[in-house]
């Protein structure tokens, strides 16, 4: 029985170092194949050069932003911003999610609300966050943080709600304080569904956060496109949203990477049954 363990042990680390070098290959021949077809077009004249630029002019345009020492700082501001609405919109989606699932008064209350609001596209609001609260980093918070929020708030509630009765009611009828109720057996239970939450949000995070930087910005990796735009510089607006795609693996990765340590024991679909 061991034995047979360790060969599918062995079996599956083969199987995902291969998946890896497909992966990597994959790219690599994705921007190959991008870079052909931008040095034909510039023998081609298919159509002006400067609106097609190959990999390689957009590691020189990342290397001009570096040589004036621009491009981190458009970066970390960008960072900054998704951080602090991400983590602002999740807290608050939570805690919303607790009480409206803790209390049905409550729920009947914010539900027709949020049912009313939520809808609406999130960017129809950028215009309004600005001539109420300025052009300064607040209402791009509020912004990347209303993104955040709905989709948050919509997890979390099918957390909490699918939470087995039985746990709670075996901790009651130990003496457990409403306290340790949240915190052993709520926060705990409903966290998988959370943290996939926040995985599904993160797309419409860096969404937000273009629409937010492209008003009443002078920093940020979507102030960048807008700039660039304007003077039709293809090449930076390529530039930043590779960047943009960048931040949002970094950032995911970091939460699957968060999910698997704190959930090794789960273990769930077609690929935990099946040995590929």
């Amino acid at each position: 029985m061991a034995r047979i363990k360790e060969e599918n042990s062995i079996k599956k680390k083969k199987s995902e170092k291969r998946y890896k070098v497909l992966n990597v290959v994959s790219i690599v021949m994705f921007l190959v194949i991008w870079q052909i077809c931008s040095t034909m077009n510039e023998t081609a004249q298919w159509m002006n050069p400067n609106f097609l630029p190959g990999p390689i002019n957009i590691l020189q345009t990342a290397a001009e932003y570096i040589q004036k020492g621009t491009l981190l700082a458009h970066i970390f501001a960008s960072l900054r911003r998704v951080l602090i609405g991400f983590l602002g919109g999740t807290l608050l989606a939570v805690v919303v999610g607790y009480i409206c699932c803790s209390n049905k008064a409550v729920s009947n209350i914010v539900d027709p609300i949020f049912n009313f609001i939520g809808p609406i596209p999130a960017y129809a609001f950028m215009p309004l966050f600005i001539i109420w609260f300025g052009i300064g980093e607040l209402p791009k918070y509020i912004m990347i943080g209303y993104v955040t929020f709905f989709p948050m708030l919509s997890y979390t509630r099918e957390g909490i709600n699918n939470i087995d009765p039985a746990l709670i009611r075996m901790a009651l009828s130990l003496g457990a304080s409403p306290w340790q109720i949240f915190y052993k057996i709520t926060i705990k239970a409903a966290l998988p569904t959370v943290i996939a939450g926040m995985k599904t949000s993160l797309a419409l995070i860096f969404s937000g956060l273009v629409v937010a930087e492209m008003m009443g910005s002078a920093t940020g990796l979507g102030y960048i496109i807008v700039d660039s735009k304007n003077y039709f510089r293809v090449s930076d607006m390529f530039m930043s949203m590779f960047l943009i795609a960048a931040l949002y693996l970094v950032i995911y990765f970091f939460i699957s990477f968060i999910e698997n340590r704190l959930f090794k024991w789960k273990k769930t679909g077609i690929g935990a049954a099946v040995d590929n």
